[in-house]
């Protein structure tokens, strides 16, 4: 069964950081391009970071340039997304989502394999 589950989610306060992880099963990690999106109540989902297949370079939107990182263990079949210095715009429900092809991933949010979602939610 393909799926992707997004953990490490919840509440934190301005300022702090939470990881999330998104579990990969069913295929194989290492062939596809990873992307981390969010949408907050209201608004568009939008894309916030991205890391590709072959060479696991980083994009990153600008709103979440030097807080965010992305990473990727493909012997865990895992990717992460290191929040760190988070802010109140950062509510929102983060999915991850999986594609072969990073540009259109990029541009226009295709994905072959999205999960489910995740809340992260920031306030004092």
């Amino acid at each position: 069964q393909l799926q992707l589950v997004e953990s490490g989610g919840g509440s934190e306060q301005p300022g702090g950081s939470l990881r999330l992880s998104c579990a990969i099963s069913g295929f194989r990690l290492d062939y596809y391009s990873i992307g981390w999106f969010r949408q907050a109540p209201g608004k568009e989902r939008e894309g916030v970071s991205y890391i590709s297949s072959s060479d696991s370079h980083q994009y990153y939107a600008d709103s979440v340039k030097g807080r965010f990182t992305i990473s990727r263990d493909n012997t865990k079949s895992t990717v992460y997304l290191q929040m760190n210095s988070l802010k109140p715009e950062d509510t929102a429900v983060y999915y991850c989502a999986a594609a072969k092809d990073i540009r259109s991933m990029v541009i226009m949010q295709r994905a072959e394999y999205w999960g489910q979602g995740i809340q992260v939610t920031v306030s004092s």
